[in-house]
C-alpha cells in the first residue's frame, strides 16, 4: 500500500492504499477496453473526454482525477497482479494551514464485482502536506496514489470514487467494465508510461513502479516516453526476451515509429525500459503496441503528446492559430515554417522566449492566456462565432478584463445601437462597441479597431 509523489515536483506525500481491478483485455494482446459507465458530461471536460477515449479512467466534477490500470504476472498462473494509479492535482484539494505547512485530506473508494458478487471493496483516507502556499495551487500531476491487488483473470465491474474531503460525501466517480488477462508464458505485461522504476526480478513481489496515469509527454520539453515492460518466458528461455514496438497515430496514418528491443533477464523475469522518441510521434494521441517477436498478440498503451498540462488539445498548426493574440506575427511564422523534425525544438524555443517567469516549471503566460480564451468562449459567444473570436472576445483575450465598462443605455436590453466603452488605463485606451441589431452582436467602431490593433502590435511577445 503506497501513495507517492511525483519526483522533483511535489513537496508533500500521503499514505494509505487499496486495490482494484485494472483496465486491460481478458485475452493478452487484445486492445485495451475500458467502458466508462458514468456518462455525466464533465464541466470543462475536453481533456477528460480525451483521456476516456484513450481508455483511461477520468472524471472532472468536484474532484477531477485520471487513473491508469496495468497488469503484471503473479507467482500463480491462475491470478494476476493489478496496479491502480490515480493522478490528482494539488489545486483540486482543500488545503488548510497547519503550523508551518499546509495539509489536505482526500478519500479514494473503489469496489469491483463479478457476476453480481462484490469481490473488492475499499475506502482509504489520505493526506497531502506541502510547505509553501504556491504548491497548493498546482495544476499538474502533483499527487499519485498507487495500489496493487492480486485477482483471478476475468471480467469485473468497477467503480472508482475520489473525494476531496474525508467525510465520504460528494466527489467524482467513474464506472468501467474491466478485463483482467491471464499472463502466461510468451506474453508481456502492460507497457506502463512511468517516471521511474526498479525493474522486478521475482513474481512474488510487486513492481516498484511510479507510473504516470495521464500518459502525457510535453512536446518540445520531453525527448522520450519511457515505458516499463515485463516479458514472461520459460525458465530456460535464454538471457533476453525479444519484443517488437510500434507507435501508431490514433487518427490513422500508419506507423510513426517502430523498433526491436531485447528485454534482459533479471532473476526469474525479463524486464526493461523502452524509450519511445517524442520527436517521431508529433502531437496528439498515439497508441504504442508491444508484442513478443514473432507473435501477433499485442498489448497496447495510449500516449498523449501535448503542448502543455493545461493547453488545448490541438494539432501543431491549430496551436499556432490559437496563439494569434498572444505572440507576434514573426514568432508565429517561425513556428509555422519549422520542418516537422524541427518543430519540437522550435516550440521549446518559443516557450523559453515567451515565459514571463522562467524560474518556475509552469508557463504562467500561456496558462493565463488560455484561461482568458476559455472565459471569452463563455461570456462573449455569438451566433456562428466562438467567444474568443468575437470583437469583445479578442480584446478580452489580448488585454484581459478592462478596468471599467461604461454602458450608457442599459435600461432597454433589446435596444438597437446600444454602446459599451471598455477602458484600459495602462494602455490609455478606450474602445467603443456598438450592438447595432439589438441581438447582442457587438462590433468595434473602425477607430477603436485601429487603436486596438496598434496596442496589440506593441504588446505581443
Amino acid at each position: 500500500m503506497l501513495v507517492v509523489c511525483v519526483p522533483l515536483t511535489v513537496v508533500g506525500c500521503s499514505r494509505g492504499g487499496g486495490s482494484v481491478p485494472v483496465a486491460e483485455p481478458p485475452v493478452p494482446g487484445a486492445p485495451a477496453a475500458v467502458n466508462p459507465g458514468n456518462r455525466r458530461a464533465p464541466v470543462g471536460g475536453e481533456l477528460v473526454s480525451l483521456y476516456r477515449r484513450m481508455g483511461l479512467l477520468a472524471e472532472s466534477g468536484e474532484t477531477p482525477f485520471v487513473a491508469s490500470l496495468s497488469f503484471f504476472a503473479s507467482p500463480r498462473p491462475d491470478s494476476t497482479i493489478l496496479m491502480l494509479t490515480v493522478s490528482l492535482a494539488n489545486r483540486v484539494l482543500a488545503f488548510k494551514r497547519e503550523g508551518d505547512h499546509y495539509k489536505a485530506d482526500y478519500q479514494i473508494a473503489f469496489e469491483a464485482s463479478q457476476g453480481g458478487r462484490r469481490v473488492i471493496e475499499r475506502v482509504r483516507d489520505e493526506s497531502v502536506r506541502v510547505l509553501a502556499f504556491r504548491e497548493t495551487t498546482r495544476s499538474d500531476e502533483s499527487v499519485l496514489f498507487r495500489q496493487y491487488v492480486t485477482v483471478a483473470p476475468g471480467t469485473y465491474e468497477m467503480r472508482l470514487t475520489v473525494r476531496n474531503n474525508p467525510t465520504g460525501t460528494g466527489g467524482s466517480a467513474v464506472e468501467a467494465t474491466v478485463g483482467v488477462p491471464q499472463l502466461s508464458v510468451g506474453t508481456v505485461s502492460s507497457p506502463v508510461p512511468m517516471y521511474n522504476v526498479v525493474p522486478r526480478e521475482r513474481r512474488n513481489v510487486v513492481p516498484q513502479l511510479l507510473a504516470t496515469p495521464r500518459s502525457t509527454a510535453i512536446f518540445g520539453r520531453d525527448s522520450v516516453v519511457p515505458l516499463y515492460v515485463e516479458g514472461y518466458g520459460p525458465p530456460d528461455g535464454g538471457q533476453t526476451f525479444p519484443v517488437k514496438v510500434r507507435a501508431m497515430s490514433d487518427a490513422g496514418g500508419g506507423v510513426l515509429w517502430s523498433d526491436s528491443v531485447n528485454l534482459p533477464l533479471r532473476g526469474e523475469l525479463y524486464s526493461g525500459i523502452i524509450s519511445v522518441p517524442v520527436s517521431h510521434l508529433g502531437v496528439g494521441v498515439v497508441s504504442v503496441g508491444v508484442s513478443r517477436a514473432g507473435s501477433a498478440d499485442t498489448v497496447r498503451t495510449p500516449v498523449f503528446i501535448a503542448f502543455g498540462e493545461d493547453l488545448p488539445v490541438a494539432t501543431f498548426n491549430e496551436m499556432i492559430d490559437y496563439l494569434r493574440y498572444y505572440a507576434s506575427i514573426s514568432r508565429l511564422q517561425a513556428l509555422r515554417g519549422a520542418a516537422a523534425e524541427r518543430r519540437a525544438n522550435a516550440w521549446a524555443q518559443f516557450l523559453r522566449e515567451t515565459d514571463p517567469n522562467p524560474g518556475t516549471t509552469e508557463h504562467e503566460g500561456l496558462r493565463e492566456y488560455f484561461g482568458r480564451v476559455a472565459q471569452a468562449n463563455v461570456q462573449f459567444r455569438e451566433d456562428g462565432s466562438a467567444g474568443w473570436m468575437t470583437d469583445r472576445g479578442r480584446v478580452f483575450v489580448t488585454l484581459g478584463r478592462p478596468d471599467q465598462i461604461f454602458e450608457p443605455n442599459v435600461a432597454d436590453m433589446s435596444q438597437r445601437g446600444r454602446t459599451q466603452i471598455w477602458d484600459y488605463r495602462e494602455h490609455r485606451l478606450q474602445l467603443l462597441f456598438i450592438d447595432q441589431t439589438g441581438f447582442g452582436r457587438w462590433r468595434m467602431t473602425p477607430t477603436s479597431e485601429l487603436e486596438f490593433e496598434g496596442v496589440m502590435r506593441r504588446i505581443l511577445h
